[in-house]
């Protein structure tokens, strides 16, 4: 085995599959990236088991195909350090993989490719296509309400609902909940629901550009596939049952308060300074045309600030986790935000005025 290859041609695309690779496993394999040539092709495999992403780069020249897996980590920090126009030639020797660039040689360890676990297919029940720019869009709006480590592991991940058209995207951790839609082509008319874990839908992310180019996407039982560009990228499903999020989102507001996004975000963040660091509680005291926003901690240090808003209701005080405000106003684009709430107990619904695509839910906190 042995090709020849631009530093240039190369980074991007190992950088993306080294990417997936864990820097600690319990496999040797897996710290390795699957390289095959074949032809002017070269592909480049990572995997966790969980998540795998294949690269495919043209060569200048024919290879002399071969395959062999190589250590991500050490072939990325060599490739990473070269001059930025060098040329790279990749060798085979016995049972390393040599690396010549100019007067720069470096001899890697390897391991069969034989040993590289493939992630096995599943059936394919739908098959979907949109914009590289609709997907991504889908997942920034959404993805930092993805749960982290929560023991209800069907929540470490997002909800990608197919219905009438259209692709939704869901996740929530339990205190708070993010939905965004876009129009979608897909082979169905029924619902289809699947919950894609949290690394999944970061690596998937990374892929993405804000544009015109198409992305496939096609779901089985316990897998979906996504082709983007010359990527192709492989994640398993969460098992599990994702909650209702219709049934979080509220419904029965009566009070609406309208205010500018960017005072919001400045007055929440100043106020945010002198709340408890470990619960990061504020109060709202929604007034006519005014909304007073309060905070204190442990060390008897307080807070508050008033903001001329558009509200006409009665006079409600309610207490919200601030970051879990400052995450929605910062992902939001609209200028004008609206937040619908009924009382102090209750969940807020939060939406920009000019998008209808996206809503926040936060729930309330005692205070």
């Amino acid at each position: 085995m042995r090709f020849v290859i631009s530093r240039e041609a190369l980074i991007k695309p190992l950088q993306l599959v080294a990417g997936v690779v864990e820097r600690r496993q319990t496999l040797p394999v897996l710290s390795n990236i699957l390289l095959v040539a074949e032809g002017d092709q070269l592909s480049m495999t990572g995997t966790d088991l969980e998540v795998e992403l294949v690269g495919r780069v043209t060569l200048d020249e024919p290879a002399e195909a071969g395959s062999v897996t190589v250590p991500a980590r050490k072939l990325m920090d060599i490739c990473k350090s070269l001059p930025d126009d060098a040329r790279i030639e990749l060798a085979l020797s016995g049972q390393k993989m040599v690396i010549k660039a100019g007067r720069s040689r470096f001899s890697l360890s390897t391991l069969p490719a034989a040993e590289f676990p493939n992630v096995e297919d599943s059936p394919q029940a739908l098959d979907l296509n949109l914009t590289q720019g609709h997907l991504r869009h889908l997942i920034d709006q959404t993805g930092f309400s993805m749960a982290q480590q929560d023991v209800r592991y069907y929540l470490n991940g997002m909800l990608l609902e197919v219905a009438n058209g259209q692709l939704r995207a869901v996740s929530t951790d339990g205190h708070r909940l993010a939905t965004c839609i876009a129009d979608v082509v897909a082979d169905t008319d029924s619902t289809h629901q699947i919950i894609v874990p949290r690394k999944g839908i970061l690596e998937l992310a990374r892929l993405l550009q804000n544009g015109e180019d198409g992305v496939r996407l096609l779901i089985g039982a316990n897998h979906i596939r996504a082709h983007v560009g010359d990527f192709i990228f492989t994640s398993k499903l969460v098992d599990g049952k994702f909650p209702d999020y219709q049934r979080v989102i509220p419904r029965n507001g009566n009070k609406y308060m309208l205010g500018d996004r960017q005072v919001l975000r400045q007055v929440l963040s100043r106020i945010a300074i002198l709340s408890n660091e470990k619960y990061r509680g504020v109060r709202l005291l929604l007034t006519s045309g005014f909304l007073q926003v309060m905070a204190n901690n442990p060390e008897q240090e307080e807070a508050e600030e008033t903001v001329a808003v558009d509200y006409d209701g009665e006079s409600l005080e309610i207490g919200f986790n601030v970051n879990y405000l400052l995450d929605s106003l910062s992902i939001l684009n609209s200028e004008t935000v609206r937040f619908t709430l009924s009382d102090a107990n209750s969940s807020a619904l939060i939406e920009g005025v000019d998008e209808s695509d996206s809503l926040y839910v936060v729930m309330p906190m005692r205070m």
